[in-house]
């Protein structure tokens, strides 16, 4: 029998031996509030699954959803899907467990490392001003003196 979980945040010593399950969301207001996030939104639904005996455990955490970020390009807002599962290592001696940050982690570690819009999708002002600035012709090379 799996019995569901009140909180995100999960006092270990309080719970029996048993198996136990939490659908949760992380939404904007959380994701962006992260310290240093390059996060800036999103909707996020997140499910954690802990198996719980007597001397360890194992805590499966999915989330599937959309996360807003700035491309790296024309650094307008653009969204990013997110779909990632991972079962997760506590140390032994964890007594609480923060499954939205855990969730958010997740998240983090499977964003691709570039985010740009497709080719064509960028701000095209932020485009003309890129062009603008880039050199066409390669410097001429000082002749050697030998």
């Amino acid at each position: 029998m799996v019995t569901r979980l009140q909180s995100t945040q999960v006092e270990l010593d309080a719970l029996q031996v048993g198996q136990y399950e939490l659908d949760y969301e992380l939404d904007s207001e959380y994701l962006s509030s992260q310290e240093a996030t390059e996060l800036l939104g999103g909707q996020v639904k997140a499910t954690a699954r802990m198996d719980l005996r007597e001397r360890d455990f194992d805590l499966y955490v999915e989330v599937k959803g959309e996360v807003q970020v700035a491309c790296d390009r024309c650094l307008d807002t653009m969204s990013l899907p997110v779909d990632a599962s991972d079962t997760i290592e506590l140390e032994e001696d964890t007594k609480t467990i923060d499954l939205q940050w855990l969730a958010y982690e997740l998240i983090i570690v499977n964003l691709p490392l570039v985010h740009s819009h497709p080719e064509g999708e960028c701000n095209p002002a932020m485009q003309d001003l890129l062009q603008s600035h880039l050199c066409s012709t390669m410097p001429e090379e000082p002749e050697d003196d030998r």
